[in-house]
């Protein structure tokens, strides 16, 4: 995983990198793995016992020496692999990722290529062993995440802190011979494995990634590999650039664009570090199941991680929240698992998701009266509450629109179950709505990317998160100014910043109010992010404008919504 202090530039309009020499997985491996829908991330390692984050905090937050000299003291008795694999089936996932080893090089198995392994800790039990048996008694799928560089190897050129300094005798043929040494010992003696998750392999290149990848596939035809295991031109972590090489994408603590094209996994902290850290903030439930829902219906799965405690307990607060999870899957599952993303393209508001003859409408946001979406080019035989009352549907005037019975809002997701005259995935994707996020208002701003009608403001209003509002490259102050029908009392806004998944590209904003002709500032921060969500006193106003006071790169923004007491 990244660190928030490496960030890779992300270009407005990069052609993908192809790389055609790979042998890719069968159509039934990536079916079994788009079915799954959900599952488990582990980051963990002797690295836990400080609390710092695994990988990155090495030679930064703490001193090489000590961070490499951790797993002589590393002896987590409370590890349970039983226990682990109950967790991830209570909280309804399908698949399990852990760890093996990270940029650190520290290695959770009994590998035969270096002593820098768990068999060398107080502890002298192979993790990967017995995690691997747990989830094939579970009837949990296992894969592992490996590394792609290894910054405590002496042959991989890079090393700590964060892979930006130079190893004195770096030797890439060596570490290629390590690295698939040790990638086939994942598989033979761990498999038959879900996935091999590879990650940032900065100078390890198609060169020797290439014919490694090719390796695998020989060794287990069906093995899912993503795409990180090798770096093209230099490029290759997954996160700045989303290179189309392997079997899925990864787009990193932000859930990806609707893509039915090629397959993707959102992987997500369930706190905000990958490894362990006390008192980390978590993600409330309404978050989490969101997340899950909206990149579902990106037709995405999530890769949802926890980073288990120094003596090897999953901590109890996490378990707690997975649990309210799977609880909910259990009453929902038939709208998440084996279905496939849209018809419907998500948005901050809804979600759906479609598999045979049903279409699953999850509404994230309770409305005030009648729902309205963009019209099915298909007739609609029948629309129900999932588990609940039957709904009448109308469709007039390119909408299809219906009410939600009183008292039947969910207060995270309320899903309505269509059925429709003939195949849900025969449909072509559909904006989630024809009208704007906040009826009857307007968008303008100071500036548009080469004036294009495709990046203007009105984009933040139309419900659909892949288009935006964008600004030339370079930019640093801008604004974006939503005029509203009538002056209308909120407290609170959503604004979903575009290309912000591991770091805002704005760094300082305020946001005004209009009152008259006069603009006020009521809030103001350093940052937006992905997913910004302000709640302040109520105002009333005819207009509120977004001022971008400072960004690193042009601001880009795909939706804006408002909230009223």
């Amino acid at each position: 995983m990244k660190s928030s202090f490496i960030i890779l530039s992300s270009l407005l309009c990069a052609t993908p990198l192809l790389a055609q020499d790979t042998i890719p997985a069968s159509p039934a491996a990536v079916k079994n793995w788009q079915d799954a829908r959900f599952g488990m991330f582990i980051h963990w390692g002797p690295v836990s016992l400080k609390g710092t984050e695994i990988g990155w905090s090495r030679g930064s937050q703490v001193p090489i020496e000590e961070y490499d000299n951790l797993y002589k003291q590393f002896n987590p008795t409370q590890f349970n692999a039983d226990e682990w694999v109950a967790v991830a089936k209570a909280a309804g996932m399908k698949y399990i990722v852990l760890t093996t080893k990270h940029h650190d090089g520290f290695c959770l198995w009994d590998t035969k290529q270096t002593d820098y392994n768990i068999m060398n800790t107080p502890f002298k039990r192979d993790v990967v062993k017995e995690l691997a048996a747990a989830c094939k008694k579970g009837g949990i799928a296992f894969g592992t995440y490996y590394s792609s560089c290894d910054w405590h190897h002496p042959s991989f050129p890079l090393g700590s802190p964060a892979g930006q300094t130079q190893k004195p005798n770096p030797d890439l043929k060596a570490y290629d011979a390590y690295l698939q040494a040790q990638v086939t010992e994942l598989v033979k003696n761990y498999g038959p494995l879900f996935t091999m998750w590879f990650d940032v392999p900065q100078s390890y290149d198609g060169t020797y990634g290439i014919p490694m990848v090719n390796m695998l596939r020989k060794l287990q035809p069906d093995l899912m590999i993503n795409n990180r295991p090798y770096s093209v031109g230099g490029i290759g972590s997954g996160i700045g650039h989303q290179i189309a090489i392997g079997d899925y994408d990864t787009p990193e603590q932000t859930i990806g664009g609707f893509n039915m094209d090629r397959p993707w996994e959102t992987c997500m902290t369930i706190c905000e570090q990958w490894a362990w850290k006390p008192n980390d903030r978590m993600k409330s439930l309404e978050e989490c199941i969101h997340t899950l829902i909206r990149t579902n219906g990106g037709d995405g799965n999530l890769l949802f991680n926890v980073g288990p405690e120094p003596g090897g307990l999953i901590e109890p607060r996490q378990v707690e929240r997975l649990k309210e999870m799977g609880t909910w899957l259990a009453k929902n599952s038939e709208a998440v698992y084996e279905t496939r993303g849209g018809p419907w393209k998500p948005s901050s508001r809804m979600a759906s998701t479609r598999k045979g003859d049903k279409i699953y409408l999850h509404l994230l946001k309770k409305v005030d009266g009648p729902v309205s979406l963009s019209a099915l080019p298909v007739a609609v035989k029948s629309a129900k509450l999932l588990n609940g009352p039957a709904i009448k549907t109308t469709t007039a005037d390119g909408e299809l629109s219906f009410e939600i019975p009183a008292g039947s809002w969910d207060e995270i997701d309320t899903i309505v179950e269509l059925t429709i005259a003939g195949d849900a995935m025969d449909i072509a994707p559909l904006k989630p709505t024809a009208l704007s996020n906040i009826p009857g208002a307007k968008a303008s701003a100071s500036v548009t990317y080469q004036n294009d009608p495709q990046y203007s403001a009105d984009m933040v209003l139309d419900g659909d998160v892949e288009t935006r509002w964008a600004t030339p490259e370079g930019t640093r102050q801008s604004w974006l100014q939503i005029d509203l029908a009538q002056p209308t009392t909120i407290n609170g806004i959503h604004i979903e910043e575009a290309y912000a998944g591991h770091s805002s590209r704005v760094k300082q904003f305020e946001l005004l109010k209009k009152s008259g002709d006069a603009w006020t500032t009521f809030h103001s921060g350093t940052a937006l992010g992905a997913h910004f969500k302000a709640t302040f006193a109520p105002i009333t106003t005819s207009g509120i404008r977004l001022k971008i006071l400072d960004a690193s790169e042009g601001p880009t923004i795909s939706e804006i919504s408002l909230k009223k007491p």
